[in-house]
């Protein structure tokens, strides 16, 4: 039987170096007790911001400085914690950590209070005679317009020191979730026994060739849920309220409403997402269903059986090292110094891929503005690990050509935008799979592993997205948000979005405890607008070739300087319409047609 390692078990090679943060707990705790000494640099501006722009220029300069150093703490805590969140010390460094950002967020609240307070057309004035301030003209101009949503600079200053409490419904899923879950060991259709973990069914289980390991890994996963999911729902529900709370105290309509507004995005863009792929997107999706089904002679197709190999006598496997050379050819159309974060990526231990006890699930990219980027994921010798790693690289090389262009004030897009490099990624190392492949087989192959790129942006994430939406909507109607009411509202949605092509058991209910999304904010839907978008942009990239390329490039470097919809317009896409998303939605249709006429 296998055997999940614990974290002093596995290869060294396999791990994140965090030494370029920090090489040692005593150097991060150093940095730590000199952060909140250092906070008076800032707070001798309090009271002061109306004695002119040169005294709010030096508050605003030092205040940056600070943030910069506040991320680079947090990200060495966040990621030792998430590498392993059984190790206790871990746990206690992560909570220092979160009391020192509440703490410094409280004593900084004043600068956006006392800058909304000013005068009118103060600001305005200031930004005008001081040449210094531009750079801080964007994110100045968008503290302003949540001046009718801002409270007394006292109950700000109270709100931003509770944001450790406030972050406690995410903690408690996590530690639930990587700390105390554990599966019953399944049995493969060999006889052999098999152990279960979160990154070992979503990895590695949940796309086997073997059904009955499939089906009996889902049927295990889902018992440890269920005997969970009450802890998961007050958790979520305490999040949900904390936002109704919120939204009310600063006046908003709705949840919604307050949410967008730092996205940058209207309403309309985040329904229009939602509904369109919704209602376009199923028909062919169910016709995937039903093709698998017959293709594999399943009499019954489950929600275990939706990401089953098509062709499971066909799926190369790949190791860590050939698919970073893979990513990497496929990624020399981005240029040289796109290539040169790519590669230091994959040999200087920016990736995390070990699968230990206690990992984090899924996979991330971290950034912290003026160091390398840190990937977190489990390797499994698939090439759906290689589409992972390629989109999270795609993250790393977004935000450090960013932040190389940009000061942090503009260093960070959109949620709405942030999906669109990463999965633009996906799609070239597909295009690079079929331009080198000749065999009929192998392209077939590459559609499925496209396909997944869809499935997982446009389904899982969306799915997640539409959850949400009914979620936001009952809880400012106050009603209760419980395990039996999150179970009937996504066990509603996916029974509506695959109609009779998928059998969908009381097991499958559950899966809105799965992801951590839900307590991001109006993050899922981004994947969906991401992927319509960067599907647009590789249509461009074939047709036009290197201009196009080079205004993508443009783009990335961008950061936050501009809001989504001028980004996407940089490189070509208009997504105030539907549109790119009808686009991209007909895209996966031609898919669905293309492998069909090939099996």
């Amino acid at each position: 039987m296998d055997k999940i390692m614990n974290r002093s078990e596995v290869l060294e090679e396999t791990t994140w170096n965090l030494d370029d943060l920090f090489t040692s707990v005593e150097a991060w705790e150093m940095e730590l007790k000199s952060i909140r000494e250092d906070v008076k640099s800032i707070t001798q501006y309090k009271g002061r911001l109306n004695e002119g722009s040169d005294t709010l220029l030096a508050c605003l300069n030092a205040q940056e400085e600070l943030h910069r150093r506040v991320s680079r703490a947090a990200t060495f805590a966040h990621l030792r914690q998430t590498e392993d969140g059984t190790n206790p010390d871990h746990l206690v460094n992560s909570a220092k950590s979160g009391d020192m950002v509440s703490s410094i967020a409280s004593q900084l609240s004043f600068i956006n209070s006392e800058i909304i307070s000013l005068p009118d057309g103060t600001v305005e004035g200031y930004l005008d005679e001081n040449a210094g301030l531009s750079d801080y003209g964007r994110s100045i101009h968008l503290l302003l317009k949540t001046k009718p949503h801002r409270l007394s600079s006292e109950t700000e200053s109270v709100l931003a020191s509770m944001s450790e409490v406030f972050n406690s419904p995410y903690r408690v899923y996590l530690r639930a979730k990587l700390s105390d879950m554990t599966f019953e060991n399944v049995t493969d259709e060999g006889g052999n026994s098999l152990p279960v973990s979160f990154p070992l069914y979503e990895n590695k289980y949940e796309q086997s060739t073997d059904t009955t390991l499939r089906r009996s890994a889902f049927a295990s996963f889902s018992r440890s849920l269920r005997t969970y999911q009450n802890t998961f729902a007050e958790a979520y529900a305490t999040e949900v309220k904390k936002q109704v709370v919120l939204s009310r105290l600063r006046g908003y309509e709705s949840v919604t409403e307050m949410l967008l507004q730092p996205q940058q995005v209207t309403s309309k863009m985040y329904n229009q997402v939602l509904d369109t792929i919704l209602e376009q997107l199923a028909p062919h999706m169910r016709r995937f269903a039903n093709l698998k089904k017959r293709e594999l002679g399943l009499e019954h197709m489950y929600f275990a059986d939706l990401k089953a190999p098509l062709d499971p006598e066909f799926s190369p496997s790949t190791t860590y090292s050939e698919a970073c050379q893979l990513i990497q050819d496929a990624l020399g159309v981005l240029g040289p110094e796109y290539g040169e974060i790519v590669n230091s990526a994959f040999n200087e231990r920016w990736v995390d891929y070990a699968n230990n006890v206690g990992k984090s699930t899924g996979a991330f990219c971290s950034s912290a503005y003026g160091e390398h980027s840190y990937i977190l994921m489990t390797w499994a010798d698939n090439m759906r690990g290689a589409f992972t790693l390629a989109h999270e690289v795609g993250h790393a090389g977004h935000l450090m050509l960013a932040a190389r262009s940009q000061r942090l004030t503009n260093a960070r897009p959109s949620t709405y935008f942030i999906e669109a490099p990463s999965t633009l990624n996906e799609l070239l190392l597909a295009e690079h799979l079929k331009a080198n492949s000749s065999d009929n087989r192998m392209k077939r192959w590459v559609i499925l592993q496209l396909l997944n790129t869809y499935y997982h942006n446009f389904v899982t994430h969306l799915l997640e997205g539409e959850l949400q939406r009914r979620v936001y909507r009952l809880a400012m109607n106050d009603k209760p948000i419980t395990a039996k009411v999150l179970s009937e509202l996504k066990g509603e949605i996916l029974t509506s979005f695959w109609g009779e092509s998928v059998e969908i058991e009381e097991d499958a209910t559950l899966t809105w405890m799965r992801q951590p999304h839900y307590y991001m904010g109006l993050y899922p839907y981004t994947y969906a607008a991401g992927l319509s978008a960067s599907t647009a942009v590789a249509q461009i990239i074939r047709e036009e070739g290197q201009p196009a390329i080079d205004r993508w490039l443009e783009v990335l470097k961008a950061g936050g300087s501009m809001t989504p919809l001028e980004l996407m317009k940089l490189a070509g896409v208009d997504m105030s319409e539907a549109d790119p998303i009808i686009s991209a939605v007909n895209y996966v249709g031609s898919l669905i047609d293309e492998l069909e006429s090939l099996f």
